[in-house]
């Protein structure tokens, strides 16, 4: 697989997860009363949150195996089953739980500073994404391949900051209907992406030596 096919994939798996498009109506929500650079400084902060958490996570991947003595199959198998519980509330068009409950939605309307927290975790990298993440840190085969993972994560990132900043005119533009076609869509890759993930993981558990 060549590098851009490589960085495409990793990038369209971590996009359909992290989904910035499902986080509009939270953002608007929680900021779009708020003049414009204070909606800016909040969409950064989410974006660059999502963009720590991630990062940090596929940088201690390995860690995080070695500690709690997780195999790669299992971890495939189980974040497999997560997402693709999460991919089909995306099709219901229904708020998934792994993205936020309603008292953290409601606790959220009376923080200052929503970029942390409910917008950055759990909104954009929730555990669905965490574990993709992890997922792919761990089917790489080159540091090469690594390196691509974290471009994606940039990439997912910027376009999470995008996505938000034009959250008002995407709202307008696309509104109720086409943001849940969106949402179905984005599901639908999802699931399938869930569903190779337990695949590989359960290929992979009767080859795996320890």
């Amino acid at each position: 697989m060549s590098f851009i096919t490589y960085t495409l994939v990793a990038f369209g798996s971590l996009f359909s997860v992290v989904d910035p498009f499902a986080a509009v109506p939270t953002f608007l929500a929680l900021v779009g009363a708020q003049p414009r650079p204070a909606q800016a400084r909040t969409a950064l902060r989410a974006s660059v949150t999502c963009f720590a958490v991630l990062t940090l996570f596929g940088l201690a991947g390995q860690l995080i195996f070695a500690f709690f003595g997780i195999t790669l199959p299992a971890f495939k198998i189980t974040g497999g089953v997560v997402l693709f519980g999460v991919g089909l509330e995306m099709m219901r068009a229904k708020h998934s739980g792994t993205r936020g409950t309603s008292e953290e939605a409601i606790e959220a309307e009376t923080r200052e500073d929503v970029g942390l927290i409910p917008l950055g975790i759990p909104l954009l990298s929730g555990p669905g994404a965490i574990a993709t993440v992890l997922v792919l840190v761990g089917k790489a085969r080159s540091l090469e391949q690594r390196a691509l993972i974290f471009v994606a994560i940039a990439a997912v990132s910027v376009a999470a900051l995008l996505t938000l900043r034009s959250a008002e005119l995407l709202a307008r533009a696309l509104g109720k209907t086409g943001m849940n076609i969106i949402g179905r869509v984005m599901g639908l890759i999802l699931a399938a992406v869930a569903m190779q993930f337990i695949i590989d993981g359960v290929h992979e558990a009767f080859l795996w030596k320890p």
